[in-house]
């Protein structure tokens, strides 16, 4: 076969998912399989994988739609560079929630195609997941919708406001410093196990930001983290120049999740770096965290109503306000996307402090290529 198809990827607890990603991305040429090795994958995950670089690579190897496979020589979301323009692929495949646009601008610089896939079983079978099969499939995650900032005292002591969260169930792993709150998210492992334990929201919660944030902490993790993760569904914390909120606001209404859940699109953008410094270069004042109050407590009463137009508008407004004080978290990468897909969506914002991790668009249409979520409902 003339043609070379190249993807990347962990590639860890091989199951029949990545053998159907295997399959259909090597119908558009021999396929080349670039495998990150276990330094990358910590670096991105937080966590070692459960087989090593060279079982992953003897496996991937072995599957009969791959031509070669290899561990790629780089470090990051672009660690198979060198080897992509050594090879010099016709075309690169990807699935939805690796579509990046710092892959696909490195395609077009290369003038190789690239090729996003929906992620789909093979016909017959369930679908798979290498977090599906991993052993804390229950753990959530969070997002912020609106508001985020104002649970750090030196911003809402010069204005009080809110930060509404959404609980997540795990159906992706989310790469490290995406702003998903997937460093809180180990502690809760650490301190729980695999799931939140039953018991009082708030307290669960206090428990956590406090072994998340133990004496001598000089960087204090946002409360919104962990009200985010325990409290099911929609919470809404206000806060008042303090790190723990004085009033949280909490809904599980089918009705309101699902509004939530159909309305939301989350572009990837692969996780911020390391020297990334959000704080430098900010104006914090009591005009602009107002700003950022008035736009939360908008979107929140639109979630409410379930308004999607209103919903986005002040989504929009909230991330605005952030940006206003945090210029940092606004990138050339990210203004692209926003570029490419405003037409489409009624707003948008960064998950968590920016630099990476995920453009979340509010839509009422559908979003190709984006990923979804779904929201944690109460427990029985």
């Amino acid at each position: 076969m003339s043609r070379k198809a190249f993807v990347s990827g962990c590639f860890d607890m091989l199951h029949s998912g990545h053998i159907e990603f295997f399959r259909e991305a090597s119908t558009y040429g021999a396929l080349y399989v670039a495998l990150g090795s276990d330094k990358t994958v910590y670096d991105l995950k937080g966590r070692l994988p459960v087989n090593s670089e060279d079982e992953r690579m003897f496996m991937v190897q072995s599957v009969s739609y791959v031509e070669k496979a290899f561990i790629s020589q780089g470090s990051g979301i672009l660690d198979f560079e060198e080897e992509l323009r050594e090879i010099v692929p016709d075309c690169f495949v990807v699935n939805e929630d690796g579509n990046t646009p710092e892959k696909r601008e490195l395609c077009e610089d290369l003038g190789i195609e690239y090729v996003i896939l929906k992620r789909q079983p093979h016909p017959g079978l369930s679908p798979r997941s290498t977090t599906a099969l991993r052993q804390q499939p229950l753990m959530p995650y969070r997002i912020d919708l609106a508001g985020g900032w104002l649970d750090q005292p030196f911003v809402s002591k010069h204005f009080p406001g809110s930060v509404i969260t959404l609980s997540l169930e795990p159906t992706l792993e989310f790469n490290e410093r995406s702003g998903m709150a997937s460093s809180t998210r180990r502690t809760a492992l650490d301190l729980w196990g695999p799931k939140i334990p039953p018991g009082d929201h708030e307290k669960l919660a206090r428990i956590l930001f406090c072994y998340d944030n133990p004496p001598g902490t000089k960087v204090i993790s946002g409360s919104q983290d962990s009200i985010g993760l325990v409290f099911p569904g929609l919470a809404k914390a206000y806060y008042e120049g303090e790190y723990w909120p004085s009033r949280i606001d909490h809904t599980c209404d089918e009705r309101t999740l699902h509004f939530v859940e159909d309305s939301l699109y989350l572009m990837t953008l692969g996780p911020r770096h390391a020297e990334f410094d959000v704080l430098a270069d900010t104006t914090i004042n009591r005009e602009r965290a107002k700003a950022l109050a008035e736009a939360t407590e908008s979107c929140w009463q639109a979630i409410l109503d379930r308004d999607v137009v209103r919903f986005g508008c002040h989504f929009r407004e909230s991330f605005e306000a952030q940006i206003a004080m945090f210029p940092n978290m606004m990138n050339d990468t990210v203004a692209k996307l926003i570029e490419q897909y405003g037409s489409k969506a009624l707003g948008w914002k960064l998950s968590g402090a920016g630099g990476g991790g995920y453009l979340i668009l509010v839509s009422d249409q559908p979003i190709e290529n984006a990923v979804r979520i779904a929201a944690r409902r109460e427990q029985d």
